[in-house]
């Protein structure tokens, strides 16, 4: 097995982080369809919802007011409910080109009751509510510009909404948490962590639905058919039950530690959003304060020195190690305890910190590790992204420091790959996949900023 030393991968110097920019940036703008940014043209050709959150982050270094838009966009397909749903699709692109397409979701006829638009199209499902943190720090890019075009005052109602919905609707244990109820919600869809929740899922018939995704990617690096026929199953039920969050009988409800952490984080960008356009902060950082409580109370592990998921069904913990367990990281003011354990389980040898490629997605020692399916074991960019946030945050400079020259110097050479294969650093899924331009150039923003206070 291939390894690299810390010292291995130097920051990119100024010519080379110019070349990367330039690159990032063109992809960026070839992604680009006139009102938002798809992932890829290919595998995934619509909006997807964190990807657009990850994506504004990284168009504010080039092109704030696009930024906004990507953000403005996503917000106009909320239901009225106040979720924002994790796909908004494209009316123009063919019902085949991706599964589950509109057709399946039924999403302006199945979710009236819940308020679903009925002008968009889109899933009934959500994806990590990273929103706010996006908006915050678009506004940060050019805050005359965002006051100019009223952006901020827009967007605060229908994120306080998310928020409200998140913390409501679906704190389904009544413990301050919200629950996922698909494996696509928390954004780590074939996670070991799910293997025994998915297990007791009745699988849809293999007829019932076609996978678009294996006609742009190898099936050695996806979830595999009978992992689909179970996404089916529950996304069917959902829908079949109206997308009512409490009269569906979920078969699958999660507290996720990374779902959480985000909304952590994102509650405490609400609030210095809400303190800008005028409206009560205290609201949003009292139910922060709370949600934090709650993910220390029920998800931490002291003795493995990680958050663990919940498994609502059962009431238990899930034993599996994967990287949400380390996403609290970037939540603001984690009592500094746990901040440690957690940067010393980056660095030890379930995931070997700055010995592999990035942040693997899941425990290296596990029996059900695999290096190349999709979230059993690759690296990502957005996780290595908010992990690297959350070493700065927590004083971890040097870890920090090292994490982002492998990620720039990763994203450059694989042609800012969907995800690496963590041992040997090749690129794995889809080539010039969107948040990985866009992260790349939020950390090259961060060099030009140390650059410049030398």
């Amino acid at each position: 097995m291939i390894t690299v030393p810390e010292a291995a991968v130097p920051t990119p110097d100024a010519g080379r982080r110019a070349h990367l920019r330039q690159a990032a940036t063109h992809v960026l703008f070839d992604n680009w369809t006139g009102a938002a940014t798809v992932p890829s043209r290919a595998l995934y050709p619509h909006q997807w919802s964190w990807d657009s959150a990850f994506i504004a982050i990284g168009l504010r270094h080039i092109a704030p007011r696009r930024a906004q838009r990507e953000l403005e966009t996503l917000l106009g397909a909320q239901w009225g409910d106040g979720r924002i749903p994790h796909i908004a699709f494209n009316p123009s692109v063919p019902l085949g080109a991706y599964f589950p397409s509109p057709d399946f979701w039924r999403s302006s006829t199945a979710g009236r009751n819940a308020g679903a638009p009925s002008t968009t199209q889109t899933s009934g499902i959500v994806q990590p509510p990273v929103h706010a943190l996006a908006a915050w720090q678009v506004h940060l890019a050019d805050p005359a510009e965002s006051r100019r075009r009223g952006f901020l005052p827009r967007v605060y109602p229908r994120l306080a909404a998310w928020h409200r919905y998140l913390s409501t609707s679906r704190d389904l244990a009544g413990g301050s948490l919200a629950a996922v109820v698909h494996p696509w919600e928390p954004g780590l869809d074939n996670s070991p962590c799910w293997d025994e929740a998915l297990a007791r899922v009745e699988p849809a018939p293999r007829r019932s639905f076609r996978r678009a995704d294996l006609d742009h990617s190898s099936a050695a690096d996806r979830p595999t058919d009978l992992d689909y026929a179970r996404y089916v199953r529950l996304a069917t039920t959902y829908r079949d039950h109206a997308y009512d969050d409490a009269r569906t009988p979920h078969a699958f409800a999660i507290e996720d530690p990374s779902f959480n952490a985000l909304l952590i984080a994102s509650e405490h960008a609400l609030a210095a959003i809400a303190r800008t356009v005028g409206a009560d902060a205290g609201a949003h950082l009292r139910r922060a304060e709370a949600t934090t409580a709650a993910l220390i109370d029920r998800l931490w592990d002291p003795a493995g020195g990680i958050f663990l998921a919940r498994d609502l069904v059962t009431g238990e913990p899930i034993a599996g190690h994967s990287v949400s367990g380390l996403v609290p990281l970037i939540i603001p003011g984690l009592p500094q305890d746990i901040a440690s354990a957690l940067a010393g389980t980056a660095h030890g040898p379930r995931f070997r910190l700055g010995q592999v490629h990035l942040v693997p997605s899941y425990d290296l020692t596990a029996k059900e590790f695999d290096a190349n399916r999709y979230w059993r074991g690759p690296s990502w960019f957005n996780t290595a992204w908010l992990i690297h946030h959350g070493l700065v945050r927590h004083g971890e400079a040097g870890a920090a420091g090292r994490l982002r020259a492998q990620f720039l110097t990763a994203a450059y050479h694989s042609e800012f790959a969907e995800y690496l294969e963590p041992y040997t650093g090749e690129g794995r899924g889809i080539r010039r996949f969107s948040w990985t331009a866009a992260l790349a150039l939020d950390l090259l923003h961060a060099c030009d900023e140390e650059d410049s206070a030398r």
